[in-house]
């Protein structure tokens, strides 16, 4: 096959204690998945059906990193998440079978243009410019599954400069894991490659030029990254 230009390269991730690396697809993201963010965002936090939105692939980088601070932006945030990583495509996935399309786990950040978005959401417009820009999925290396000790339960946590801003427990989760992967799965056919960041706790707030972000999920993964 020609194409008309040198397609970019495969967008992928580090996987825990391998050289091997994770394959990069599509990224998905679940809105609203902690109560008490959802009520810091100013809304219901009832168990309504779950949403989803989209980064690009490469938006996800490894870590530990330094990105730029974004343009177009006045107020970066960060929204610590674990992160699902699919190895088995399916459709229409039974709760109980999720974890066999499961290949790992790991932990990342959803960082979000808040200012671009709130304006989104004022006018009714796609969230896509506020979340889907470069480097805005900075995930530390993959786990495989058979080494992740829980996806039920486990500290999530975010610091800025050493100060705790997000402090939770997976099992907070308005959705399970099993639950919003099914979910998903009704709306798309999940590919291998697929990631799903998983929603993030309370606590989110502004990062600046020279901030250092560290966080992790308890038993999976922690991660470092510096806003240059």
């Amino acid at each position: 096959m020609t194409y008309v230009f040198t397609p970019p390269p495969q967008a992928s991730l580090a996987v825990v204690n391998s050289t091997d690396r994770f394959p990069v697809r599509r990224v998905f993201c679940v809105g609203r998945n902690y109560e008490a963010h959802a009520r810091e965002m100013g809304n219901d936090p009832d168990r309504e059906p779950p949403f989803f939105f989209t980064k690009p692939s490469d938006a996800a980088i490894d870590t530990p990193c330094a990105i730029p601070y974004p343009v177009q932006t006045n107020d970066l945030h960060h929204e610590i998440e674990l992160i699902i990583a699919i190895g088995k495509g399916g459709h229409d996935i039974a709760e109980d079978d999720v974890p066999n399309h499961i290949w790992g786990a790991s932990v990342g950040i959803d960082l979000t243009r808040r200012d671009m978005q709130q304006i989104a959401k004022d006018t009714r417009r796609p969230w896509d410019m506020s979340k889907g820009f470069d480097n805005s999925a900075p995930i530390a290396p993959i786990m495989p599954l058979a080494d992740v000790p829980s996806l039920t339960q486990g500290r999530i946590w975010l610091a800025v400069n050493g100060n705790i801003r997000q402090d939770a427990d997976i099992a907070d989760l308005i959705w399970s894991v099993n639950e919003h992967v099914a979910y998903l799965s009704r709306s798309v056919a999940l590919a291998a490659g697929d990631i799903i960041m998983t929603g993030t706790p309370a606590g989110v707030a502004a990062v600046g030029k020279g901030d250092v972000m560290t966080g992790g999920v308890d038993g999976i993964g922690t991660l470092e990254v510096t806003i240059s």
